[in-house]
């Protein structure tokens, strides 16, 4: 006899049962006959969750007396550790697995052998089916399968009978496993909290027995040809076509779609009587065990992509396909997803999007970079998400520190809101300051500009009273849409935010394209993948190449600035002639559009960002070109040490206040004041180290004048400027650079604490 056979004899006595007009009661009194007939088992129990116990509710073999008396908590017993962990026992000797517990109004003195399986609702343990026998033996596995099965149809019929209450059900399994802590890798610092919300929902299975067995096979065979489908279309595309890990991962992907062995299973569950949802769902519970006995990480990971393939399956089976985003965000959210894509993120309600924690992801993730522009908190690099959260856990999401607390107790929940209204209140602080300008103590005015990418981002420019936008990523646009934006498109947006700016100026960064931002609809010629893509074909690189993509942005932001100053920067310049070149083409289109009689801006202010530390080593040369130079701290920190910003291991081990970096953008500084020929030529800090405080105190104190950092940091360092005495930091910078001290933080810790100046 087959597993299908067997479960398909129980399930159309069942059947039977269920369309009875007895109560429930009755009905389950019935269950534990048909069962333990069918299974020829002496003992057969159905034990359901009540007010957080699970209550032997229906007996076959044990003393009825028991039936309402007997009551287990989570964790207690056999029973008890079947819920807890959601996962079946076979025991040949149940007295003698540890967790036994001996319950004497149950008389199950003389029964050895035993096995019992969850009854499974939403993903908890609602309840457990159990079997025992007198001779010492385990079950076969056909018998578990055909329990397994009839705990799945046992759920509907208990959910309907409103047997269980589910908010007790989903107390019970919060007070199951507690709180608890899971480390990741911050990817965007910020504090956040709410209700987990998956971005792929799981699919509630609400029927589960079969009315026409071959209609479900049908439609199983239709979803995966459609999944199939899906998966080698995904292949199919330039970003997944440049080997490394989304390759692997998409390997994995194919084999399983196409595997023989998970199809047949599936089908054999739809023999057993189950609908086309409940029999993948009946495969993967059988999958999920079984993941929790791997210790094998690789093929632990594996079995992750399954889980992923499955819950493909069931959405596409089910019709319901579309991601969170498309149902809406109902209250305070933090997303849970595998990896995430930007336009994907973009889709959520920002007023409701509390955090995004990722079971991947990596700094330089497209992603990442939308979320910080967004100022939505990101935490990276927890694996095992589904088995460790469920949702509607509540979650306090600490991207500062690098973690996030599952299922918190009000204490918890207390202390983190505290330090939340903390955040908050220093926010407003600064936000009070948006109209005081950053003059220091000894008089001197500084320059503070905002960094953005979005649309949206320009309604920050007020909020934060920052002097202008002293980098505005441009790729964003690319980054977010399907196919390469159209030249109209562009315009309307560098339009839209030069007037959003008024009077205050704009840098525009030409499109930073390729190495850790790869499109879809951009590759390489050669299809080749980068073993260091951040040093790869990229940002100008790419342009200079792809003249096209550089052609249609000059031609739009030149068209979009008509009548205004145009500030254009050339993003990881490494000679000379790169820029000559980039301008040449801005050139060409501004001579261009001149024939054509078109409005033209009332100046071209060319730039060009220092990230390549070759290009420090011709500024002779560049500056007397420039209007603006840009320093680009993030890749000029990670090619002066030779250490990948991106790894986890070397993200926190290369610091920005090293003698090394120090020393370096003060030799910038002073060769472009060397070099200018007497012209007015800004040196600009773009990136994260002009955001944070401290740094910012060491930048100021090397001699530079302006900051472009995100929106989130205008304020601290605004407060930071004028609570500081420019001179003085100046002359403490030039005496430590010339002798630095053992700890450089240490030492601007000391100095800081000593003048009562707040710093990170």
């Amino acid at each position: 006899m087959t597993a299908a056979t067997a479960a398909r004899s129980i399930l159309t006595r069942l059947h039977e049962v269920m369309a009875s007009r007895a109560n429930a009661q009755a009905k389950l009194n019935r269950v534990v006959d048909v069962i333990g007939e069918s299974l020829d088992s002496e003992v057969c129990s159905i034990y359901l969750l009540r007010e957080g116990m699970l209550e032997l509710f229906a007996t076959r073999g044990l003393d009825q007396s028991a039936v309402h008396v007997t009551r287990l908590a989570i964790g207690e017993g056999l029973v008890g550790t079947i819920a807890q962990n959601t996962e079946m026992l076979n025991l040949a000797e149940a007295a003698s697995h540890p967790d036994f517990a001996y319950r004497p109004e149950t008389g199950e003195d003389r029964f050895h052998s035993f096995a019992g399986v969850p009854i499974v609702r939403r993903q908890r343990a609602v309840g457990v089916l159990a079997v025992q026998h007198a001779d010492p033996r385990r079950y076969e596995e056909v018998e578990i399968e055909a329990l397994q099965t009839v705990a799945m149809v046992l759920s509907e019929l208990i959910a309907n009978a409103e047997l269980i209450d589910e908010d007790d059900a989903l107390a019970a399994s919060a007070a199951l496993t507690g709180p608890e802590l899971l480390q990741g890798l911050t990817l965007v610092k910020g504090l956040g909290i709410g209700a987990a919300v998956f971005h792929q929902p799981r699919i509630q299975i609400e029927h589960v027995v079969a009315e026409d067995t071959e209609a479900e096979r049908q439609r199983v065979y239709l979803a995966f040809d459609r999944m199939r489908e899906q998966i080698d279309r995904m292949a199919s595309q330039a970003e997944f076509g440049v080997g490394g890990e989304h390759d692997e991962v998409l390997s994995t992907y194919r084999m399983f779609a196409y595997d023989e062995g998970w199809a047949r299973r599936i089908n054999e569950a739809i023999d057993s009587g189950l609908t086309a949802e409940a029999a993948i769902e009946r495969v993967q519970q059988r999958t999920r065990m079984r993941m929790r006995q791997i210790d094998d990480p690789l093929l632990a990971d594996r079995m992750h992509d399954l889980e992923d393939l499955a819950n493909r399956l069931l959405r596409i089976v089910s019709g319901q396909i579309g991601t969170a985003a498309s149902q809406g965000l109902r209250s305070d959210t933090i997303l849970i997803a595998r990896n995430l894509g930007p336009a994907e993120l973009l889709e959520y309600d920002k007023r409701r999007l509390k955090g995004v924690i990722l079971e991947e992801g990596s700094l330089t993730s497209h992603v990442v970079i939308v979320a910080r522009a967004m100022g939505v908190p990101v935490l990276g690099r927890i694996r095992s998400l589904r088995a460790l959260v469920r949702e509607g856990d509540q979650l306090l999401l600490d991207a500062d520190q690098g973690h996030v607390t599952v299922r918190p107790i009000p204490a918890m929940i207390e202390a983190f809101e505290a330090r939340f209204t903390k955040t908050r209140e220093r926010q407003a602080a600064y936000a009070a300051m948006r109209d005081l300008e950053p003059v220091s103590r000894d008089g001197q005015r500084l320059t503070l500009l905002m960094n953005a990418g979005l649309r949206d981002d320009m309604a920050l420019l007020k909020m934060t009273g920052a002097d202008g936008i002293g980098l505005f990523r441009t790729e964003f646009q690319f980054l977010v849409s399907a196919t390469l934006p159209a030249r109209e498109r562009q315009t309307r947006l560098y339009r839209d935010v030069l007037e959003s700016a008024g009077s205050k100026p704009v840098v525009f960064r030409t499109v930073d394209i390729g190495g850790d931002k790869v499109l879809p609809y951009l590759r390489h010629n050669d299809g080749e993948s980068e073993e260091n893509p951040a040093m790869g074909w990229r940002a100008l690189r790419v342009a200079l190449e792809r003249e096209g993509l550089l052609k249609s942005q000059a031609r739009s932001l030149i068209e979009a600035a008509a009548g205004r100053v145009l500030n254009v920067m050339f993003p990881m310049v490494s000679e000379v002639w790169e820029f000559d070149a980039a301008k040449e083409v801005f050139e060409a289109q501004l001579a261009y559009l001149r024939r054509q009689k078109k409005v033209l801006p009332e100046a071209i202010r060319y730039g060009a960002m220092l990230e390549v530390p070759a290009l420090a080593e011709v500024l002779d040369q560049l500056v007397p070109k420039l209007s603006f130079l840009s320093i680009g701290t993030n890749d000029l920190t990670q090619f002066l040490f030779a250490a990948d910003r991106a790894h986890p291991k070397l993200a926190e081990r290369y610091d920005w206040l090293s003698p090394a970096i120090l020393r370096f953008l003060k030799r910038v500084i002073r060769d472009v004041d060397t070099y200018r020929e007497g012209r007015q030529v800004d040196v600009t800090i773009c990136g994260e180290m002009g955001g944070r405080r401290l740094e910012a105190l060491a930048l100021i104190g090397l001699g530079m004048s302006r900051l472009s950092i995100t929106p989130a940091a205008v304020g601290p360092v605004k407060a930071l400027i004028r609570s500081i005495d420019v001179g003085e930091i100046r002359d403490v910078m030039r005496e430590w650079l010339a002798c630095p001290p053992p700890d450089m933080r240490a030492a601007l810790l000391d100095y800081a604490n000593a003048r009562g100046i707040e710093v990170d």
